[in-house]
């Protein structure tokens, strides 16, 4: 079943075009993920998809209404999750305090699901009252992810969540997304460590100046030697 379907999208910054008719879709549950070169529209697709790009011409549909051009606070109401790859944590407030802004449309169901991020990132429990600007990297990436998921969403979209990261740290975020997964929600998910991505993943999309290049099963595009040669490191 469809949980994300996203058809001839077009749209960009300034007037300027940088998805130039894209098409994705994410199932339930599964873990998608998009990659490509530098300035391929990865996370300009990602942005659209939330309402943070504007879109001149294509649709979004997920599950099952049609949601173009709705606001990202619509789109978290409605169940969609994003964690940005920059700025995603307030970092003079503690990581309990981050993590409670998540809820801020579910308060009925707070401290269930702060018990359930606690035991998805046990760290996290640890420096709870920690502002989240004196963590590491990866520990706020963490606390990122713990407030996305702190809405219940039936989708979530991580915009290059491994950025910067240790290859130890990257493998913990990477078996963290695949638990998030398990539980039922679904992965889009943008990423430069593309062999790592998709190892994890189900299928993928590889986009080249705002357009779909390749699209198939992640075991496929492991195997397709124009993409291990242009995007996999040969």
């Amino acid at each position: 079943m469809a949980l994300l379907e996203a058809s001839g999208l077009v749209g960009g910054y300034g007037g300027m075009d940088i998805l130039n008719g894209v098409d994705l879709n994410v199932d339930t549950p599964e873990i998608v993920v998009i990659i490509g070169a530098n300035g391929a529209g990865k996370s300009t697709a990602m942005k659209a998809l939330f309402g943070l790009v504007a879109l001149r011409s294509g649709k979004v549909v997920f599950d099952g209404a049609e949601v173009t051009g709705q606001m990202p606070n619509q789109l978290v109401a409605r169940g969609m999750g994003y964690v940005p790859q920059e700025r995603n944590v307030f970092r003079n407030l503690t990581v309990r305090e981050n993590l409670e802004m998540g809820a801020f449309l579910k308060p009925a169901s707070q401290a269930r699901m702060l018990e359930q991020v606690f035991a998805l990132f046990p760290v996290l429990m640890e420096k709870a009252r920690q502002p989240a600007g004196e963590l590491s990297g990866g520990q706020r990436q963490m606390v990122a992810v713990g407030r996305a998921l702190m809405a219940e969403p039936k989708l979530l979209m991580l915009d290059e969540p491994t950025a910067g990261l240790s290859p130890l740290v990257m493998a913990q975020i990477f078996e963290r997304i695949v638990a998030v997964n398990a539980a039922g929600i679904g992965i889009l998910l943008v990423e430069q460590n593309a062999r790592q991505a998709l190892s994890i993943a189900h299928r993928g999309y590889v986009l080249a100046t705002g357009r779909n290049r390749f699209t198939g099963s992640a075991d496929a595009l492991l195997a397709n030697p124009d993409i291990g040669q242009s995007f996999l490191g040969g």
